[in-house]
């Protein structure tokens, strides 16, 4: 990770937009959740991020980036619905298969996680400002 070694805000701060990711990749699944296709192909997968958790030995801290954002989950289900627009010539749709409850699980995590993330940062800094009092 270079010569230099992380501080404490640079962790925080790659910590904060991992969760970032996480929270928008969260919201696009459940506003795609009972949406219909008229292919399995063109129906929408749950999506998640690919955490990469890193060492920075000149710190001694880990730090974590999204490596990848990729598709997740149950596949699209058939479902016989003539009379909707979207459905195929022998009358079958293809909804997307969002769990919304472990979407929701995911919310709250990643809130939880940069909210913890900001409360650090909020210390670090307490701690600065009081350290540098000190010297004065």
């Amino acid at each position: 990770m270079g010569d230099q070694p992380l501080s404490i805000f640079q962790v925080s701060g790659r910590a904060m937009s991992a969760q970032l990711v996480r929270m928008n990749t969260t919201a696009s699944n459940l506003a795609n959740a009972g949406t219909v296709a008229s292919s399995s192909s063109a129906a929408y997968r749950t999506i998640k991020p690919v955490f990469r958790t890193a060492f920075d030995a000149a710190s001694g801290m880990a730090t974590v980036d999204v490596e990848q954002v990729v598709t997740a989950g149950a596949e699209p289900e058939k479902r016989y619905d003539p009379g909707n627009p979207m459905a195929d010539q022998d009358g079958n749709v293809w909804e997307s298969a969002v769990d919304e409850t472990r979407e929701l699980v995911d919310m709250m995590e990643s809130a939880r996680t940069y909210q913890n993330n900001v409360e650090v940062m909020q210390t670090a800094k307490s701690l600065i400002v009081d350290t540098l009092k000190l010297g004065r």
